[in-house]
């Protein structure tokens, strides 16, 4: 059975990961109808703690799970480790006596409870004095209802999260009112983007990442732009004298750690280290989420059987949030890099050989199964196969950024 679990980052007020809620999906032949809730839940606490690992999902961080009113009544949450678990209460749970007693038991044994999608009435009085966090869907509730919400929550211990940020200017906003907590791709989107320029420093980056992706790549160009900026040099030597290697020899110049690493991993090596630097200024989950999509991107690519390039659909996924690294938008960042047509056709005018690899990929990461169920006929896969990819996707960036 095919177990598709996505996750969704959820940030503190300072841009920093605190924890991802987990979306389950049992199967594309599933995506509709919907399968209940209960069985959803189930599957996805123990796909999760069993069979691929809570801790590979979530980094170690606080991960947030939806409980339905039945697993709430029979105490499912307590059959599980309470560290790091966010007991998700569903918008649709009816808080009678029952369910508020369970709740409490739940809390009482150190479980953390979060209230979904918030509508404040006056029976979930005894659920909101349980709940450490309570969540706000900003798309569906309008501001003054929120502002509203927010007054009422002044003076207890309660923190906010707001749901469904999509812009800065809306995270900002939630800030502003007090929330402590925020959920969506606001920190994927660009800041700015008429009237900046790009930083001298960081177009040196771009031009190392285009000289290094060169179809004709020049060893001795290369070296110069590596030369010229020290934190590449020292992690690309750092690596290259690493304990992975076990050389009998010190590697000490740029040339020789590029004529002993190769092509293709030199390419690989300074796109990923440079498209850290670029975003060194963001939220660490853009450049995760860049290499979660490059590395799923190139595991797409290498089992199709469209005969897509690997590699071009690597850097396509590593380059695909780049406006929102510089806070530029795509079509002056793209004239910067030489990168092939079909990585650029995909970028700016999300169409050609390979936009359907990248609607994939993020309708995945945003649980969007029917965009997901739509396209991935287009890209000649196995089905079976995706969740495998996904997972070692999240895996090998979390290594690589530890």
């Amino acid at each position: 059975m095919e177990v598709y679990v996505a996750r969704q980052p959820i940030f503190n007020k300072n841009k920093k990961l605190y924890g991802y809620e987990l979306l389950f999906r049992d199967g594309l032949s599933n995506a509709f109808p919907d399968i209940d809730g209960d069985t959803a839940t189930s599957k996805l606490l123990s796909n999760s703690f069993f069979s691929i690992g809570m801790n590979q999902l979530t980094a170690g961080k606080t991960a947030f799970i939806n409980f339905p009113q039945s697993l709430l009544l029979k105490k499912i949450p307590m059959m599980f480790p309470s560290e790091k678990m966010m007991v998700e209460i569903l918008e649709d749970v009816h808080p009678n006596e029952q369910v508020i007693s369970a709740c409490t038991d739940i809390a009482e044994a150190g479980y953390s409870l979060a209230l979904d999608d918030f509508v404040f009435k006056s029976e979930m009085q005894p659920l909101i004095e349980l709940a450490d966090i309570i969540k706000v869907d900003f798309m569906l509730t309008p501001i003054d209802e929120i502002q509203k919400m927010v007054s009422g929550f002044k003076g207890n211990n309660i923190k906010l999260l707001a749901e469904k940020i999509e812009t800065y200017e809306e995270f900002e906003n939630a800030l502003s009112m007090g929330f402590m907590y925020f959920q969506g791709y606001f920190f994927s989107k660009p800041e700015i983007i008429s009237g900046k320029e790009i930083a001298p420093s960081k177009i040196t980056l771009l031009q190392i990442v285009g000289e290094a992706n060169k179809k004709d790549c020049s060893f001795d160009k290369l070296e110069k732009l590596i030369n010229r900026d020290v934190s590449i040099s020292y992690k690309l030597l750092r690596y290259m004298n690493s304990a992975f290697f076990k050389r009998a020899c010190e590697i000490s110049t740029i040339k020789h750690a590029i004529v002993l690493l190769g092509e293709m991993e030199i390419k690989r090596f300074i796109s990923m280290v440079a498209t850290a630097e670029l975003a060194s200024d963001k939220p660490d989950e853009l450049v995760r989420t860049s290499i979660i999509r490059a590395r799923f991107c190139e595991l797409l690519g290498m089992h199709s059987q469209n005969g897509a390039d690997a590699s071009e659909l690597f850097l396509m996924g590593l380059f695909s949030l780049i406006d929102a690294m510089l806070d530029n938008n795509m079509d002056d960042i793209m004239q910067t890099l030489p990168l092939s047509k079909n990585i650029k056709q995909a970028l700016l005018e999300e169409n050609g050989d390979l936009s359907d690899y990248l609607k994939l990929v993020s309708s995945y990461e945003s649980a969007d199964w029917e965009t997901f169920s739509s396209i991935i006929s287009n890209v000649n896969i196995t089905e079976k196969k995706i969740p495998e990819f996904y997972q070692d996707a999240v895996s090998w960036a979390d290594s690589y950024l530890v």
